[in-house]
């Protein structure tokens, strides 16, 4: 008699969610600098991420990814969404967090080219977002703490440069498209190259201006940086 065996692939959903509960970062960090991680700290941080995933990834198919700088702790910082608020996570994406009510910039301008794109269905069925340091990075400044950004500080970015490698390869097995990845950010795209150059991580790198720089500095011509994002998406930078 034959034995059949059947081979079980995760989904998309499955591996992030897996890769998300895994993470942490344990290595050096320069003085003044601290790195929180929201699924540690907030237990709902989970329970909303692996609604997210599990609703809009529940698939094997292969993405387009788009790379970030580092989350802020107003969006993916509490969230575990990339580039998604607490007012975005329920508004948009249907899922309501109970423990958090946060509004991040760079939340508004990607769910509005998000809109346009088709809406969150059609574009995370396409698109995976996140981070070579995908965990928020906080600074003290005059006695409080606020976001700063893995290449603020030379000596951050050294302390952490080994673990954005092994990040960036591990969202690369999962099924990405690796011929051309899209960076947000012109400093970041800078410090990306450098560690492909030394990794040798994907083919060609695209560029898109950050939405935080967009919302802050060229609100007037948003709708066209909105057709910029989709123009590439849809027929590569």
């Amino acid at each position: 008699m034959l034995n059949h065996y059947i081979y079980f692939m995760e989904t998309f959903a499955q591996q992030v969610i897996e890769f998300n509960k895994k993470l942490q970062y344990s290595g050096n960090l320069p003085d003044d600098f601290q790195v929180l991680n929201p699924y540690l700290d907030n237990p709902e941080t989970l329970v909303v991420m692996e609604k997210f995933y599990q609703k809009f990834y529940n698939d094997s198919n292969q993405r387009k990814f788009l790379i970030g700088i580092n989350p802020s702790r107003h969006g993916a910082g509490v969230t575990g969404v990339p580039f998604t608020d607490t007012k975005r996570l329920e508004s948009v994406c249907r899922i309501q967090m109970k423990s958090a009510r946060t509004h991040e910039v760079s939340s508004v301008f990607m769910y509005d080219m998000i809109e346009k794109y088709g809406g969150a269905v059609e574009f995370y069925q396409d698109i995976y977002i996140n981070s070579p340091f995908p965990l928020a990075i906080v600074r003290k400044s005059k006695g409080s703490w606020i976001n700063a950004n893995y290449y603020d500080d030379k000596g951050l970015f050294n302390d952490v440069k080994g673990f954005m490698i092994s990040s960036l390869r591990k969202h690369l097995s999962l099924n990405l498209d690796t011929s051309e990845v899209f960076v947000l950010g012109k400093k970041n795209a800078d410090f990306i190259s450098k560690l492909n150059q030394e990794a040798n991580l994907f083919g060609k790198m695209t560029v898109l201006e950050h939405p935080r720089y967009i919302q802050q500095y060229k609100s007037k011509e948003k709708d066209m940086y909105i057709d910029k994002y989709i123009l590439a998406f849809k027929n590569g930078g």
